[in-house]
């Protein structure tokens, strides 16, 4: 069996990680303030590891869930990254949303070191990822998809190869584009509608009923119905770096941007009116006070 350390135990790679462990994968994980609690875990057989590096040293697969590019970097080349202690034959899996270009040069440091590598984003919610139903999408060697895609069938549903190193990221900048453009999109309808006197039920099953349903509108409800904004646990600060990844990513394919670019402003705006880590819904209430 292969050892697999995980760098990055919030709230989706928590899930991942239990779901390792509930298929009997030797789990190792790296300790950080950053992490969701690590109690259940480490009862149910997880090892801990302070360093990222003494963390590769141990492992025969590493895969990293964190915020984003900096963070990816900083794990895996930082002094004590993970490419100090990676040995030859480790396949790094990157499970993080990233910038496509910072992952093949990474993947190329990786393979310099002798390993292998992956990127590997995930779509769907926390919820999924306790459930071990996320959705993958993997970049990278044919052969190496198929021999990972048991450890990855641990904690995915779906699981979709497309195409090679950095495309798994550029299909999750994609799908995060048309998901959070949508969400954005409706809040700015909804607060229009809250200005012009529209009831938020009139609103919802209007839309509901033509054109404008879908998964953006069913996660954006119970917001609008009675200001839950559980249904949809992604922060405004999370959604402004997607679309700055996204806005990043069709600079450098030379592809007009134009609507992305206007919802990028308006999650930036939302940041600076807001509290940054308050959850996508509550977007709605600050563009409705303009």
């Amino acid at each position: 069996m292969k050892k697999i350390g995980m760098i990055g135990i919030g709230m989706m790679g928590h899930g991942i990680a239990t779901n390792l462990l509930k298929h009997g994968q030797d789990l190792s994980v790296l300790e950080h303030p950053g992490n969701q609690p690590l109690d259940a875990l480490i009862a149910a057989g997880a090892h801990t590891f302070k360093t990222p590096k003494d963390l590769a040293s141990h492992c025969d697969v590493i895969i990293l869930c964190v915020t984003g590019t900096p963070q990816v970097e900083a794990v895996l080349t930082g002094d004590d990254g993970v490419l100090q202690g990676l040995r030859a034959g480790t396949t790094v899996i990157d499970c993080s949303t990233a910038v496509p270009s910072s992952t093949e040069k990474l993947a190329q440091l990786v393979v310099a070191k002798g390993g292998l590598f992956l990127d590997s984003p995930m779509t769907r919610t926390p919820k999924e990822a306790a459930e071990g139903r996320l959705n993958l999408l993997v970049g990278g060697d044919v052969a190496l998809f198929e021999a990972c895609k048991p450890i990855l069938s641990c904690f995915a549903e779906n699981i979709v190869h497309v195409g090679p190193i950095g495309a798994g990221h550029r299909m999750k900048l994609l799908h995060n584009y048309v998901s959070l453009g949508m969400v954005t999109l409706l809040a700015e309808a909804a607060a229009c509608a809250q200005r012009s006197g529209v009831q938020a039920q009139t609103f919802v099953d209007v839309l509901a009923m033509g054109g404008g349903w879908g998964a953006a509108l069913d996660r954006l409800k119970p917001f609008l119905a009675n200001g839950d904004s559980s249904n949809l646990r992604f922060s405004m600060a999370n959604a402004l770096k997607d679309m700055s990844y996204y806005n990043a990513m069709a600079q450098d394919s030379h592809a007009d941007h134009t609507v992305a670019e206007a919802v990028k402003r308006t999650l930036e705006r939302a940041c600076q009116e807001g509290d940054p880590q308050a959850l996508l819904p509550e977007i709605i209430p600050l563009i409705a006070k303009r």
